[in-house]
């Protein structure tokens, strides 16, 4: 299957990112290269493109992509958190890094990686094969009070303590190994009615099982902390999330990263020191316009959050 994947506000990002042709750039979540073919579009052959991604499928396919190119491109199979990684990389401070958060339209359309419900697959959804723990084994190896807990935290379901009883009664004959088998556990325990209204009755949930099986939120607030302290003066970093739990992490993060102050509230002056080293780009989020929506409906949750270091 051919990676594809539609870059999600493909103009916005190259604008926020506003890329020096002979700076150095972090793709922190390659894909199969879009937002990353922009970025090289507009470097010279002193500029230089950090592609990472967790995905060696996608690795594969934006190094393919960008082949044509003449900057310099490094590929670093890692997650975007790996900051360390990135660093070695880079061999200094970076002039603009972006996140581009979820899970790729390839990702999402190929049968065989167990993400989507739309399709049969084996209970996989990693996003990097060489991880250990699978869905399979949080859907059959997790407790009941445990699945309730990601279900109702990581997918924002209502019917996550029923979902989760569900899901354990049915493993008790045998273990829930197919995606077709779980969306139709999951149809079981939402109520008809409920049912009817909103989107697929399974799609809360297999975000839960996703986000568990590759700790996306714990990688996020790793990167949210670290990546900004990559940045020279002058150096952006853009994030685009897709649902309320990463804006809310990267929001709150980027909130500290302005005012860090630990004084008390009380006190009517800052004592500690702490000044800000960012300054904000985008007051509000940047989100995709009718026309981007209507061709590429997966963009219609999109936010776009834009730091500048001073």
């Amino acid at each position: 299957m051919e990676f594809e994947h539609v870059p999600v506000l493909f103009d916005e990002v190259m604008e926020a990112l506003a890329v020096k042709p002979d700076g150095t750039y972090v793709d922190g979540t390659a894909g199969g290269g879009g937002h990353s073919s922009g970025i090289c579009e507009r470097l010279s052959e002193k500029g230089h493109l950090i592609a990472v991604d967790r995905d060696a499928e996608a690795l594969a396919a934006a190094e393919k992509r960008l082949s044509p190119y003449t900057c310099r491109r490094t590929f670093v199979h890692a997650n975007y958190s790996d900051t360390a990684a990135i660093a070695a990389a880079a061999g200094g401070k970076v002039s603009g890094i972006l996140l581009d958060l979820g899970v790729s339209s390839y990702q999402l359309d190929n049968p065989e990686r167990g993400f989507s419900y739309m399709n049969d697959a084996p209970l996989d959804m990693r996003m990097d094969a060489s991880d250990r723990l699978t869905a399979y084994d949080v859907v059959n190896g997790y407790s009941e009070a445990e699945l309730a807990r990601i279900i109702k935290e990581y997918g924002e379901e209502r019917w996550a303590r029923r979902i989760a009883e569900f899901i354990v009664r049915e493993r008790a004959g045998s273990p829930i190994d197919s995606t077709d088998r779980l969306t139709e556990v999951i149809k079981a325990a939402i109520p008809a009615k409920a049912r009817r209204t909103g989107p697929h009755p399974a799609k809360r949930t297999f975000q839960a099982i996703r986000i568990e099986v590759n700790d996306e939120l714990g990688h996020l607030r790793e990167a949210v902390e670290k990546l900004p302290d990559m940045l020279e003066s002058g150096g952006r970093i853009a994030i685009i999330t897709f649902h309320s739990l990463e804006d809310r992490i990267v929001k709150t993060g980027f909130e500290k990263r302005l005012d860090p102050c630990t004084c008390p509230k009380e006190f009517p002056v800052c004592v500690c020191g702490k000044k800000a080293d960012v300054k904000r780009v985008t007051k509000k989020p940047v989100v995709p316009g009718e026309k981007e929506t209507g061709e590429n409906p997966r963009a219609r949750s999109a936010k776009l959050r834009v730091l500048e270091k001073l």
